[in-house]
């Protein structure tokens, strides 16, 4: 299960090292300045990556009921609330 995670960040690294490279070119026209910092800064950057995923894997998990439905699960508890609390309210109501 680690291996996953250890390979996404491998390739998420080589990705960045290209992005920064060619982001600090562009800007500098300096191929030494452009792979200083593709190098230091991805490498801060992979790291910290690395870390988080490795707490979503950990921590992500924890919670019993996930919602994947852009708040329309929460919408529906909403209606089935009122309508629950309006159906007894009406039944307890003598009239």
């Amino acid at each position: 299960m680690r291996n996953r995670p250890l390979l996404k960040t491998f390739t998420f690294t080589i990705l960045h090292f290209a992005t920064a490279f060619t982001v600090v070119y562009a800007l500098t026209g300096s191929v030494a300045i452009g792979g200083a910092v593709a190098l230091i800064e991805p490498l801060c950057n992979t790291l910290v990556y690395y870390l988080h995923e490795r707490a979503w894997q950990r921590f992500g998990r924890q919670r019993s009921e996930q919602s994947h439905g852009y708040g329309h699960d929460l919408f529906l508890k909403y209606l089935n609330r009122t309508r629950g609390s309006a159906a007894s309210s009406s039944i307890r109501t003598p009239r």
